[in-house]
């Protein structure tokens, strides 16, 4: 919160959130990871701050926000690996879950 109002002395800042029952405590993090349905956000090299404002407790997260999708294949990939091999879906699944990647699926199926 000390960083998001620049030109003031952190010090006077600090003693009047202290005043108003403000507290802050610095987060030693390493990587911050928000998962949601569709993707998960992954904070890399995060400053994370608690914050305890008059009983309610929030973080304050900066950093490199990557995202990153779940869903590595879909139908569309299992129905081209079960065509180009004559392989099940299960079967179809378990090479893409492996190998992540449609043709080397397909090559590991064929072989």
């Amino acid at each position: 919160m000390v960083k998001m109002m620049p030109g003031f002395n952190k010090k006077q800042l600090e003693h009047a959130m202290k005043q108003m029952g403000v507290k802050q405590e610095n987060i030693e993090a390493e990587k911050v990871i928000i998962k949601t349905r569709d993707k998960n956000l992954i904070i890399e090299n995060p400053e994370v701050t608690k914050i305890n404002m008059m009983g309610q407790e929030s973080l304050q997260i900066t950093g490199k926000i990557i995202e990153e999708d779940l869903e590595k294949f879909n139908k569309d990939d299992v129905k081209t690996v079960m065509e180009q091999t004559g392989c099940s879906e299960k079967e179809a699944i378990e090479a893409l879950e492996e190998t992540e990647d449609i043709a080397e699926a397909i090559i590991k199926l064929k072989n």
